[in-house]
């Protein structure tokens, strides 16, 4: 496993273990409520995203019903991490 694939998978596990599931076996996809709280925005926020395409993070769309799967919010978060250096 490359170490961008380790960290993309301690990534969900935390995000997984902060949303109250087991770290061991996360969901595949979560809420819009679930996925605002782990990136720290308001679910409008991500709405407005969505809308307007304006922050690269996938979703999936099946009628009204809209959910982020944990590999795709732990990969935003990666990218848009920062070192502090």
């Amino acid at each position: 496993m490359s170490t961008k694939t380790e960290h993309i998978e301690a990534l969900k596990a935390e995000i997984a273990v902060a949303l109250g599931y087991p770290a061991d076996q996360p969901p595949i996809a979560v809420p819009p409520a679930e996925a605002a709280k782990v990136l720290g925005v308001q679910e409008a926020t991500l709405a407005w995203w969505r809308s307007r395409r304006k922050a690269y993070l996938p979703y999936l769309k099946a009628g009204k019903l809209v959910r982020y799967r944990l590999t795709d919010l732990a990969e935003y978060l990666a990218r848009n991490m920062e070192d502090g250096q």
